[in-house]
């Protein structure tokens, strides 16, 4: 199930609202209509179906919430998750459907309707990468978010700006563009066969950040259990106040 749709509805999340999906949407000539705000009903296909993810999907999974604690502890990465309701979404396809009396498959493939496909999958997957900030080609290749990425074309563009497209689900390839045109596909040599999105880096960096800082306020704790008590400065006694001068007396003269 797949093709570019003709209006795509959607509500008010960041992703929709962005300037990206605009420009996709611009390129691959596909209208965006928003959903009322705060009106849940006018979502009702989209809701349903998320209502059949919570009750059947995520109440079988590991850390799954109930009155807002975990029934399990929780064990699934953000890519198992992604995963998992990959799964789900192929088994909701082909079983059938209560209202329509047949799978969501036969009904999108029926009556012979096919939809509207981009005319080069290359270009397409350009278009829904995200962008990076300009980056510069040192001599042993890029460098992003920790990683290093080689090509043998990027030997000619030594100290050159390029510009980087990639997929945030999977960071160990990426896309070198110069002067807006395409160079070549980098790949990362320390990750080769591995899939790393960019999410599981940021983690491993707060996670690192974390152990890091527990590990100085351990020690900050040692070393002063051991450190002699400050000496505290003495405090001088205030001075005292002087005696209140007597009152002027009034003679009758005055």
């Amino acid at each position: 199930m797949c093709g570019i749709p003709e209006i795509l509805y959607v509500d008010h999340g960041s992703d929709f609202v962005s300037d990206h999906l605009a420009q996709v949407a611009a390129d691959l000539k596909f209208q965006i209509v928003h959903s009322a705000v705060a009106r849940p009903p006018g979502r009702g296909k989209v809701e349903r179906f998320f209502g059949s993810i919570n009750t059947e999907l995520l109440t079988e999974l590991p850390g799954h919430l109930v009155g807002g604690s975990p029934v399990t502890p929780p064990a699934l990465s953000l890519r198992q998750l992604d995963e998992a309701i990959g799964r789900f979404i192929t088994t909701y396809h082909r079983r059938v459907h209560s209202e329509i009396g047949v799978t969501p498959q036969d009904c999108w493939v029926g009556h012979g309707w096919l939809p509207r496909m981009p005319e080069d999958l290359e270009q397409l997957d350009l278009l829904l990468v995200r962008v990076a900030t300009a980056r510069v080609v040192h001599r042993d290749g890029i460098h992003f978010q920790g990683l290093r990425y080689l090509h043998p074309v990027l030997a000619a563009y030594v100290r050159e700006s390029v510009t980087i497209r990639y997929d945030p689900h999977d960071i160990t390839e990426i896309r070198v563009f110069h002067k807006n045109r395409f160079l070549c596909k980098a790949v990362s040599p320390d990750h080769t066969g591995d899939t790393i999105g960019l999410k599981d880096i940021q983690a491993a960096r707060r996670a690192y950040r974390r152990r890091i800082r527990d590990q100085i306020n351990e020690r900050i704790t040692a070393v002063t259990d051991y450190l002699p008590e400050p000496e505290r400065p003495p405090v001088s006694p205030k001075p005292a106040k002087p005696p209140p001068a007597p009152p002027l007396r009034a003679y009758l003269e005055d």
